[in-house]
């Protein structure tokens, strides 16, 4: 189950105070350490968003462990795996019973620097020849993120490589008009 948040008009104080009352302590408590107001809501927004999706599951304890790299858990269901992701544009969620991993990234032009750091030769010369390069870069930046949140490391492997292995599923979306790509990475179904 996927949810993407992008009516950006939403960033409100009022809507941070409306919010507020709705998340438990410790995420109020999280929430309020963002010293601008998008991280404010961005933190509140996504919280809620996965209530929701976890709310036809019967899951109403959102209780959170962290494995070794930070990435967190649901501790009373374990078996039920989550990621939130969020840029300027947008804020995304997924829920599935086997890992996920999800990513939204604006389109931006200094991301271009990142190209020979982040991609194979393949992909850098893709992503060159595109008639849009950072719409390019952006959808390719977003499968790794996608499938290293998956992995749940963190950003430890070769960024260059990450999209060489066949363990899971990637789908990517691009919103033109509002001006964000996301991915989502699911690992495969393995047949016995």
């Amino acid at each position: 189950m996927i949810s993407i948040f992008d009516d950006m008009s939403q960033v409100t104080e009022a809507e941070v105070q409306r919010m507020l009352p709705l998340v438990d302590e410790q995420r109020r408590e999280e929430a309020l350490r963002y010293k601008h107001l998008f991280g404010q809501f961005a933190c509140l927004k996504s919280w809620l968003m996965l209530k929701e999706l976890l709310k036809p599951l019967g899951i109403n304890d959102m209780e959170m462990g962290q494995n070794a790299h930070g990435k967190p858990y649901l501790i009373r269901y374990p078996e039920v795996h989550f990621n939130l992701s969020h840029c300027k544009n947008g804020i995304a969620v997924a829920v599935d019973f086997s890992p996920v991993g999800i990513d939204i990234e604006s389109f931006r032009k200094g991301n271009l620097s990142l190209v020979n750091k982040t991609m194979n030769p393949a992909e850098a010369n893709w992503i060159r020849a595109s008639s849009d390069p950072v719409e390019a870069f952006t959808q390719y930046w977003t499968k790794k993120e996608a499938v290293v949140k998956l992995r749940g490391t963190g950003l430890v492997d070769d960024l260059h490589h990450i999209l060489d292995g066949e363990g899971y599923q990637l789908q990517t979306f691009v919103n033109r008009e509002k001006g964000y790509a996301w991915s989502v990475a699911l690992e495969k179904l393995k047949y016995r």
